[in-house]
């Protein structure tokens, strides 16, 4: 896969943000390297729609060797907040990472076993709090599992270390800001929903439809449903170049809480967009504002 590396990304440590699962099988066991199993699952219920839980148990059934698993739902999520799956605040985000491992001196590379968002998600977040070290698995658990390579069922565990925050408060934007936005000419939203999500004709929050004035880049056309990586260069930069993305001196990210937009983000990033943000609330928190515009086909 030909992606470009970000401007943004000065870590010299890492061959790129998106990380090849050739390169990851050919550095398992160095000392400086944490792997990050970020695995949610989809529950349905029983009233046709859905919920969130970790997946640990699908990390206990196989994994990276030398792995560890991380509950992106409980531990890296903001406690309190009525929001769900928030960013926690980065002296909290902090120490969740120390207690994994990850910090001063040490290399990440993060996956999970869908289509590259809540790994995403991860990354994002340490990309706010000043941690270039990271990349994520390209083609994730799927892409490692179907080329026959190592995989274990052993625990695994990385001796903890400081990570020292250094927060940058512009990839993560408010409401507020989403709200201004849209009264200036120079920042792009895109809603990395489903089609059927951005026309509204599918509801799943609180009002149906998009953040007026967004364009639409489905997260999971990003990827290549055959081998579950990333598409090429060419094919992504075509989708956000007709989003009007690319033009933007600006782009602005959100879904339904920030996962799936974090997908979008890393996308954009591999394209050397250096001014991107996430809307961590997305259309949970706008929805719910009967204040807050809202547009549908």
């Amino acid at each position: 896969m030909r992606n470009e590396k970000s401007e943004e990304f000065n870590d010299s440590t890492l061959p790129s943000p998106l990380i090849e699962t050739a390169w990851l099988d050919g550095h398992l066991g160095e000392p400086d390297l944490r792997i990050l199993d970020c695995t949610v699952v989809t529950k349905a219920t029983g009233d046709g729609g859905y919920v969130f839980a970790g997946g640990r148990d699908e990390w206990e059934r196989g994994h990276v060797p030398g792995s560890v698993f991380v509950d992106v739902l409980t531990e890296l999520s903001a406690k309190n907040d009525p929001r769900p799956m928030m960013m926690p605040a980065p002296e909290e985000f902090a120490h969740a990472m120390e207690t994994l491992g990850v910090g001063e001196g040490t290399r990440v590379v993060l996956y999970d076993c869908s289509n590259h968002a809540w790994a995403a998600r991860v990354w994002w977040m340490l990309r706010v709090c000043g941690f270039d070290a990271a990349g994520v698995l390209n083609g994730g658990w799927q892409k490692w599992a179907s080329e026959g390579r190592l995989t274990s069922t052993e625990p695994a565990s990385y001796p903890p270390v400081r990570f020292r925050p250094r927060p940058r408060p512009g990839l993560m934007v408010t409401k507020q800001e989403v709200l201004d936005s849209l009264h200036t000419n120079d920042t792009k939203l895109v809603n990395a929903l489903s089609p059927e999500e951005h026309r509204g004709d599918k509801k799943r929050f609180a009002r149906a439809g998009r953040i007026p004035g967004s364009a639409n880049v489905y997260c999971q056309s990003l990827v290549d449903p055959q081998t579950h990586a990333y598409l090429e260069t060419e094919q992504l930069r075509e989708r956000f170049e007709a989003s009007g993305a690319m033009s933007a001196e600006r782009v602005i990210t959100y879904c339904g809480a920030g996962i799936a937009a974090s997908s979008d983000a890393l996308a954009l990033t591999l394209l050397g967009k250096r001014n991107v943000a996430v809307y961590d609330g997305s259309l949970t928190e706008w929805t719910v504002d009967p204040a807050l515009p809202m547009e549908k086909d």
